[in-house]
């Protein structure tokens, strides 16, 4: 599956020359839709929210490069299947293309415990574009 990046591994943005350069065959403008973003310490959170969109990326990586990119955004990511103690929660979620259509595609949410801190207390990001918003 290919995932869907919306912050520091954006095109442009450090960590998609670190992770990404390289090791991908297509990305493309997409928008993931049932979810809002929230400011983070240096990069942001998605969190899962009715008619939010969130504006980022739909990256398609090499099949080679596939096994070690996603155990390395897992890394990133602070994810663990099952770990209580997890920042982001790896999920497949349908992801709209803005050349029309729509895909499935491994997105980075915030955690439970994350979103909860963050929905009490931290500063949402209302366009949805992280990049722009900055």
């Amino acid at each position: 599956m290919p995932f869907f990046v919306y912050g520091t591994l954006r095109p442009g943005q450090f960590r998609h020359d670190l992770f990404l350069r390289g090791r991908t065959l297509n990305e493309e403008p997409a928008r993931l839709h049932g979810a809002v973003l929230y400011e983070g310490p240096g990069y942001p959170y998605a969190v899962e929210e009715p008619g939010g969109v969130v504006t980022g990326c739909l990256v398609t990586a090499r099949p080679e490069a596939y096994p070690t990119l996603l155990a390395e955004l897992d890394r990133l990511e602070g994810y663990a299947p099952g770990d209580p103690d997890n920042l982001y929660e790896r999920l497949a979620r349908d992801v709209e293309r803005t050349s029309g259509g729509t895909v499935r595609a491994w997105v980075y949410v915030a955690a439970p415990r994350v979103t909860a801190r963050l929905r009490a207390h931290g500063t949402r990001i209302d366009s949805g574009d992280w990049v722009d918003g900055r």
